[in-house]
C-alpha cells in the first residue's frame, strides 16, 4: 500500500514546469468570450462603413 506522506516527501517538481505559473499570469488568455466580443466589434465596424 502507498504511504502518501512518504511519496509527498519524495516529490520534486519537474524543472520544465518551474516558472510556468508566472508566464501564464503575465500572458493575457483569450477565451470564447473574448473571441465573441472581437467578432461583434468587427461586425459593428463593418455595419458603420
Amino acid at each position: 500500500m502507498l504511504n502518501f506522506d512518504e511519496e509527498l516527501a519524495k516529490y520534486e517538481p519537474c524543472p520544465l514546469t518551474e516558472g510556468v505559473e508566472e508566464l501564464i499570469k503575465k500572458e493575457p488568455l483569450t477565451d470564447l468570450t473574448d473571441i465573441m466580443k472581437e467578432m461583434l466589434d468587427k461586425a459593428r465596424e463593418e455595419k458603420e462603413v
